[in-house]
């Protein structure tokens, strides 16, 4: 599985997740800095990356829309601020049970 991090996820928590193997591609990285979450959400899908994000309610959102309008997202992970290397844990432990498959069109919560 390919992680994209929303620009309101610290940095650290990519390299930790990269330290481990994992494929991980910031919003800084990418140039996006500043994008809309709709936005983040099409180009995290069109690179086949998940999407990881502090912002429950705009993403909650945004997968109902998803749905509504047929439209598909690699999937979504929302998580609650904690420090980045807990939230880094958190993410492994998810991404060690979960294929990228199993990911497509899901919420998760961490």
């Amino acid at each position: 599985m390919a992680v994209y991090l929303d620009e309101d996820v610290s940095v650290l928590v990519g390299d930790l997740i990269r330290a481990r193997g994992f494929t991980v591609l910031t919003t800084y990285e990418a140039g996006r800095a500043g994008a809309s979450d709709a936005d983040q959400l099409q180009f995290a899908s069109s690179q086949r990356h998940v999407l990881l994000t502090h912002n429950r309610r705009d993403f909650e959102m945004l997968a109902r829309q998803y749905g509504i309008e047929c439209q598909q997202h690699a999937g979504i992970v929302l998580a609650v601020r904690r420090s980045p290397y807990e939230l880094a844990s958190r993410l492994l432990a998810l991404m060690n049970q979960v294929t990228a498959d199993e990911m497509f069109q899901q919420v998760r919560y961490i």
